[in-house]
């Protein structure tokens, strides 16, 4: 997993609340567990006007122009920005891959499915939430002004818009701790391969008929 410090990244407004995981990434594409691979189909019915599949070359698919994705100035968008029960629907773990695969590292909305909001994190996104009021002011500047980047602090949690304005975001210290040194729980299990070898060892030694 990527470790996330410190971005100033381009935000991509979704205007939408309660955009769901089935939104985020249609059924079909849930064949493959690869992690990888996702991000042409993010959004893929609201993206394109064709029906999309797994294994479908995106390159010239026919694009639905009105969808906020497709539009010139929020190519290369790091950062997601929503309404409220962002990632409601199913629990599956696609939609993250997804969301990460496109290349958005931050998602800030008023409120989250639960399940999401915490696969998002054992993803490597961070799911930033914002007071309404917070988040109409930032469509408000987003949509007004072309190449709208907003600085996201993790160490401080503090996000910082262009004019100045800033604000503070919670979140625990385990995922704080994670999300700085890039460690999913698979790299926290790592961190403990001395401990699990010397158990190992110790656990044949002392039941030696379990691995015979």
């Amino acid at each position: 997993m990527k470790a996330f410090t410190q971005l100033n990244g381009l935000v991509c407004p979704i205007d939408r609340a309660n955009i769901d995981t089935d939104a985020i990434i249609p059924k079909q594409f849930l064949k493959s567990i690869k992690r990888s691979g996702f991000g042409p189909y993010l959004f893929d019915e609201w993206r394109y006007t064709d029906h999309g599949e797994p294994g479908m070359d995106c390159t010239n698919r026919p694009l639905n122009k009105d969808f906020v994705l497709n539009q010139p100035r929020y190519q290369g968008a790091q950062v997601l920005l929503a309404r409220d029960n962002f990632g409601c629907g199913s629990s599956r773990e696609h939609a993250p891959w997804a969301i990460e695969d496109y290349g958005f590292r931050v998602i800030i909305a008023p409120s989250y499915a639960d399940i999401f909001f915490s696969n998002t994190y054992k993803n490597g996104l961070l799911p930033i939430v914002a007071s309404a009021e917070v988040v109409d002011r930032l469509f408000k500047e987003c949509e007004a002004t072309e190449g709208y980047k907003l600085n996201v602090n993790l160490e401080e949690q503090t996000v910082t818009t262009p004019s100045g304005f800033s604000f503070k975001f919670d979140i625990t210290e385990h995922r704080k701790h994670c999300m700085l040194n890039g460690l999913d729980e698979i790299g926290l299990t790592l961190m403990h391969s001395d401990e699990i070898k010397a158990f190992e060892t110790k656990h044949k030694a002392s039941q030696p008929w379990l691995f015979a």
